[in-house]
């Protein structure tokens, strides 16, 4: 009798053989370009910040601790005097009275002025289509983009005493509004010249305020003020603040009223932006000129800072 035998057992498959492969090294930056390509990159923007940022800046501090004048020995030899143009600063009336002025200026022109009707305009456009609201935002912002001579000088035509505009059409003729009333006058003419910026970013804003919410406080019987305090304003209150921190260090630094008034009559518009340029330019004393800019410069990162720290507070 033959005897079964059993088939022969398959050979065993050989195992895997790993492939080693070089370890794979991983920049530590999110790019990929490495700290050296990447330092390469950016360096002739640094190098462009460097020259024309950081460089005036401290040239500005150095000339602020000494006594440079545009002409004379203190041209040629400027002396250390320390903190005495500083100390001369904080003691000058003048210095006092510009800063005041340009805190009116700032409170009424960026504050009230740009930032408020700005987002009047652009909370009455907000649902507007048509040429009506293109004619509208096109001559809101001609008025931003016009060059600041050109303007000025439109807007000295139109507050002129004899043939000025503005007196035909009030028939008050012989009124001289850049002298009776020089801050409300070029209050009004920055916030004329301003409010685009303010206007384009509020309606890109409430563009993204959700139309239920507004449709659910409506039903609700809310009233306008109310639709916007509760619904409108918490949805676009970063924008505010944003704007509010631009416009407002804008304003503070704007040279623009010079080519109006000039700063008087009698130092009546004379802003911080003016009385250094008469101090430094006019007058010669380029140290104490140095020392009012450190001045304005510390006063504008006190207003950054307190608008960053209410951007980042969550009430």
């Amino acid at each position: 009798m033959a005897q079964a035998t059993s088939p022969p057992e398959a050979p065993e498959a050989p195992e895997p053989v790993e492939e080693t492969r070089p370890a794979r090294r991983y920049s530590s930056d999110a790019a990929g370009l490495g700290r050296l390509r990447a330092g390469a990159f950016a360096a002739p923007a640094l190098l462009l910040i460097a020259v024309f940022l950081v460089f005036p800046a401290l040239w500005v501090l150095y000339l602020g601790l000494t006594n440079y004048r545009l002409t004379g020995a203190a041209a040629a030899e400027p002396q250390f005097v320390g903190l005495d143009n500083l100390i001369g600063a904080v003691s000058n009336p003048e210095f006092w009275s510009s800063t005041w002025l340009t805190a009116q200026f700032v409170l009424g022109s960026a504050v009230i002025g740009q930032v408020g009707l700005g987002f009047g305009i652009a909370w009455l456009l907000r649902d507007r289509r048509g040429p009506l609201k293109r004619l509208v935002e096109g001559l809101v912002i001609l008025a931003w983009i016009l060059p600041s001579a050109v303007v000025s000088f439109l807007w000295v035509a139109l507050l002129d005493r004899d043939g000025g505009t503005l007196n035909a059409l009030l028939g008050l003729p012989g009124f001289a509004w850049l002298l009776d009333h020089p801050m409300l006058s070029i209050i009004v003419f920055n916030t004329w010249r301003g409010t685009a910026f303010s206007m384009m970013l509020y309606g890109a804003a409430l563009g993204n305020v959700p139309p239920s919410h507004l449709e659910s406080a409506r039903l609700a019987g809310a009233s306008g003020w109310q639709q916007l305090r509760d619904v409108v304003f918490p949805h676009i209150r970063g924008h505010i603040l944003t704007n509010l921190l631009l416009i407002s260090l804008w304003t503070f630094n704007d040279f623009t009223p010079f080519l109006l008034t000039a700063g008087g009559p009698d130092g009546k518009s004379e802003v911080l932006a003016v009385h250094v340029y008469k101090v430094a330019l006019q007058s010669g004393e380029l140290g104490y000129g140095a020392a009012v800019s450190t001045i304005i410069l510390l006063i504008n990162l006190v207003v950054a800072v307190f608008y960053l720290r209410l951007l980042r507070s969550k009430k």
